[in-house]
């Protein structure tokens, strides 16, 4: 599955993968599509069977905090939004963890990982014992090979708790640990802690995953121990790279042999309309993860160029053009300016192809405006192989572009075909709308 990794029209940011038996569940929040505020009073579970990341299934909503037709809200205590929750498994039982905005956390419990999840507890602690007000922001929850529980949280500051692993809700008395990740205000911006943890072990090195000031990345911190103290080591990937940028939170699963890292891109010109993706990484032997880019590929290891590709899958967003959702069934790329660039990694042409071109459709909404839209070669600056003339009105258009073997980026730089004093009118004025494209031979 490409990116974004669910059905386009589906929001899940903040997500927390995690292989329970033969299938991997992503525990996230919920986003409303172009709404001013993060976050729903649900959160939903999607699952995907090991043998097919293709496939993934909604589970229907697992948890809320207010009442619904069908059903009655699971918290006594809050109706405030749900945000970041992590799910872990312990003696058969799988406990879901939830941040609620404003409001304290709390705990539920499922028999099954998808859920529904029952709730349980708030976290039960004396007021010594925990950080950040009591409240566990974007908490995650270790549990580790010796059975102990370990809970990671915060908001501008980074805490740390044992929990009672009998119960799976008291804080230990005594367990407190602060500034788990050193937020020194000396240290560069780029590893200084924020929100957004997100523990793992992985060959006997505790990570935790988080977002730092700097919070289009993520970064993570390595220790000895799950107490600590964690050392920063460097970020994970960077959602804005060439793209809009906003919060990131996410972590790291290992899936048939593969590490990926989970994050989240935006939409709909906000920081909210948040959707999942995911990128291939290598864990070094020594613990480190080198950075990655981000792609359009997802779970796939390349695009196929002769299939439809839809444009909202572009991993590169450059001036000022964004993706939008028009309604359930049609998303585009919008505000397609003069200088905009649109770009896509990767795909591959095959090396079975003897003709001498390709021609390139693609699916336009028309602004009322001409233009080109020049299509290059492994990067914004790179080898242009083809130009094509984009009218005033909705509709496709074609260009041959030379034909292309083996792997490749594939970059759109759009452009107004005004010249003298009038082009300076054009410089701002929507070119166009892209919404899907396709090469065929």
């Amino acid at each position: 599955m490409p990116n974004p990794i669910l059905p386009l029209w589906e929001y899940i940011p903040d997500g927390e993968p995690r292989v329970f038996g033969d299938r991997v569940y992503l525990y996230g929040s919920h986003d409303r599509v172009g709404h001013h505020e993060f976050c729903d009073y649900k959160l939903k579970v999607w699952s995907a069977p090991l043998s097919d990341l293709n496939s993934w299934q909604c589970h229907g909503t697992s948890f809320q905090t207010r009442d619904t037709r069908n059903h009655p809200a699971d918290t006594p205590h809050t109706d405030h939004e749900l945000y970041a929750p992590d799910c872990v498994e312990k003696d058969g039982k799988y406990y879901l963890y939830t941040y609620i905005v404003g409001s304290k956390g709390c705990i539920s419990v499922s028999d099954k990982p998808e859920g529904p999840f029952k709730f349980l507890s708030t976290y039960q602690y004396a007021p010594e014992d925990a950080g950040d007000d009591g409240i566990y922001n974007d908490i995650g929850v270790l549990v580790d090979d010796d059975g102990r529980v370990y809970c990671f949280y915060g908001f501008e500051g980074s805490f740390m708790n044992e929990l009672d692993g009998k119960d799976m809700v008291s804080v230990l008395p005594g367990s407190l640990k602060r500034h788990v990740i050193d937020d020194d205000p000396s240290l560069p911006i780029e590893q200084r802690f924020y929100e957004a943890s997100s523990p793992r072990k992985i060959n006997g090195l505790y990570y935790v995953i988080y977002s730092p000031r700097k919070g289009s990345r993520l970064a993570y911190a390595t220790a000895d121990k799950p107490t600590g103290p964690f050392t920063y080591r460097g970020y994970i990937i960077d959602n804005g790279v060439d793209y809009p940028a906003g919060n990131n939170h996410g972590s790291i699963m290992q899936i048939n042999g593969q590490w990926y890292v989970f994050y989240h891109r935006m939409t709909n010109n906000t920081i909210m309309s948040r959707r999942a993706c995911v990128e291939k990484i290598t864990i070094l032997p020594d613990g480190t993860i080198p950075p990655v880019e981000m792609t359009s590929l997802g779970f796939e290891d390349a695009l196929n160029p002769y299939r439809i590709t839809p444009a909202e899958t572009a991993c590169v967003l450059k001036g000022g053009c964004f993706i939008t959702e028009k309604d359930i069934f049609n998303r585009c790329i919008t505000r397609i300016t003069n200088g905009c660039v649109m770009g896509y990694k990767y795909f591959d042409f095959g090396d079975d192809y003897t003709g001498d071109s390709l021609t390139l459709a693609l699916n336009v909404g028309g602004m009322g405006t001409n233009c080109i839209m020049r299509i290059l070669l492994d990067g914004e600056d790179g080898e242009e192989i083809g130009v094509c003339n984009i009218g005033t009105h909705d509709g496709v258009y074609k260009v041959k572009v030379r034909n292309l073997t083996g792997r490749h980026s594939i970059f759109f730089r759009c452009e107004h075909t005004v010249e003298g004093w009038m082009g300076g009118y054009f410089e701002d004025k929507p070119l166009f709308e892209l919404k899907d494209f396709v090469f065929m031979k």
